[in-house]
């Protein structure tokens, strides 16, 4: 799985704890090798990112992403529950 950063995402990713930015990153290597992995809680959103997904870095954080073929992801946003808004 090939992944692409938005602008928005890097300046996110660069916000953060280093120790969420350490989590962001392991989680980035399971979801190449499988999006869907169980331990990741892959799933579709709804509303205004009716064509996005999302998945766990952990308790509290969310990567949200596009996939914009079939082995292409565009990773968007990355926060809390906050970046739903």
């Amino acid at each position: 799985m090939k992944i692409v950063y938005s602008k928005g995402f890097a300046r996110m990713f660069n916000a953060l704890p280093i120790s969420v930015q350490g989590k962001a990153k392991e989680k980035k290597s399971l979801f190449k090798d499988n999006p869907f992995s169980k331990s990741l809680k892959t799933h579709k959103l709804k509303g205004k990112f009716k064509a996005c997904y999302s998945f766990s870095v952990d308790y509290d954080y969310r990567i949200v992403f596009k996939f914009t073929g079939k082995d292409t992801a565009v990773f968007m946003l990355i926060g809390d529950h906050s970046i739903y808004q």
